[in-house]
């Protein structure tokens, strides 16, 4: 079950455009997904309520330490796109390795596009792409608490690294 959910991008394309034929309404989302928190679960769980079917495109290792730094991930691609396949509101994972997804939503060309609270409606990446095709992008609300990087800090705090 898990493994059908992880597709590599040649084959996302063509899933994608065989849903959206059959008017299925595409949601799509990405991240590093490093450490999955409530933050994670909930975000999800309201892209996926924008549509029919929700796809992920998750930072690649080398992405996530051109965005982040050389200490992260904390946890390998292949286990974080595990993780995602596993969450019932998740329908498909790709991973991409350039430092955002444009060129991916630009083959995708998703129904709607969601990102977090923490991202203006202004500056998210591949806006352009959906709202030409008719699509929407959405920028969904802020979960105050609920970060990785927090998570990190109040490691590092509590065990003194």
């Amino acid at each position: 079950m898990i493994k059908r959910k992880i597709k590599n991008q040649d084959e996302l394309r063509v899933l994608v455009a065989e849903l959206k034929s059959a008017g299925r309404k595409v949601v799509f989302t990405n991240g590093c997904f490093d450490i999955i928190h409530t933050g994670h679960v909930r975000y999800l769980n309201m892209a996926k309520s924008y549509g029919d079917v929700l796809v992920v495109g998750v930072n690649s290792d080398e992405s996530v330490r051109g965005l982040k730094g050389e200490a992260r991930p904390i946890n390998p691609q292949e286990e974080r796109v595990e993780v995602l396949a596993s969450l019932e509101m998740v329908d498909y994972v790709t991973i991409f390795d350039e430092p955002d997804p444009h060129r991916l939503i630009a083959e995708l060309v998703p129904d709607a596009l969601v990102k977090g609270g923490d991202w203006d409606i202004d500056q998210i990446i591949g806006r352009d792409v959906v709202e030409i095709s008719g699509g929407k992008v959405y920028s969904l609300p802020y979960i105050d608490g609920a970060s990785t990087t927090g998570i990190i800090e109040r490691i590092r705090e509590r065990y003194g690294k």
